[in-house]
Parts: structure tokens; C-alpha cells; sequence
């Protein structure tokens, strides 16, 4: 007796559980719209990263004190920084062992090495 009532039992979880899962989604429905909300935080999302990317220090031109506001860079490696100009290329602040590597890997999403126009 036990075992027919525990099998009637499972049998009608079974069945509320099929049940709420086909009710779940209704595969008819249209979908929701992108609320205002989320197309703002995307928008600025993109606003930061374009900000990022015009924010770069060039280390061809910066002063001491933006150099000197990277990570890792005091005003000793920002002096060495401005001593070793001009670079070509920004990776040669570790090439030229102006700035240990470690110290490089932190800051080379920050900088940049513009090259000066050509005069004719």
C-alpha cells in the first residue's frame, strides 16, 4: 500500500513538473524589447572605451607629471622616459631598458608613441 501511494505521489510531481515546464516560454510570443536602460549602458560602454583609446599618453610628448601619473612610473622613470626621446615604438621603453618589464606590461594599454610630422 505504501508503494502504490509513493508511486501516485512521484507520478504527480511528474506531472507538475512537465507541466510548468511547457508553460514556461510561449515559443509564439514576441520578443521584448531592448529597454532604454540597457541600450544607454551600452552606449556608455562605448562612450569609455573611446574615451580610453583618446586617452593614451604619448610618450613622445607628455609632461613629467602624466607620465608620472601611469602605475609603476615615479618621477625617476619618468625622467628617463622624457631622456630617451624620441621612441618609434612604445615597446621600446622595455627594449632600450628604460622601464622594467614588469612595469611596462602594466601601462602598455595606456601609452602610445606618436611620431612627430616630417619637416620638409
Amino acid at each position: 500500500m505504501k508503494n502504490n501511494l509513493f508511486r501516485v505521489i512521484a507520478i504527480f510531481v511528474s506531472l507538475l513538473f512537465i507541466s510548468s515546464v511547457g508553460f514556461a516560454a510561449d515559443p509564439k510570443a514576441p520578443a521584448k524589447p531592448t529597454p532604454p536602460a540597457a541600450k544607454a549602458v551600452a552606449e556608455k560602454a562605448a562612450d569609455t572605451k573611446a574615451d580610453a583609446k583618446a586617452a593614451l599618453i604619448d610618450i613622445n610628448t607628455a609632461t613629467k607629471a602624466e607620465l608620472s601619473s601611469l602605475p609603476g612610473i615615479g618621477d625617476a622613470y619618468s625622467q628617463k622616459i622624457i631622456d630617451g626621446r624620441p621612441y618609434t615604438k612604445k615597446d621600446q621603453l622595455k627594449s632600450k631598458k628604460i622601464i622594467p618589464g614588469a612595469v611596462y606590461d602594466k601601462i602598455s594599454d595606456m601609452i602610445i608613441a606618436k611620431q612627430a610630422p616630417k619637416k620638409k
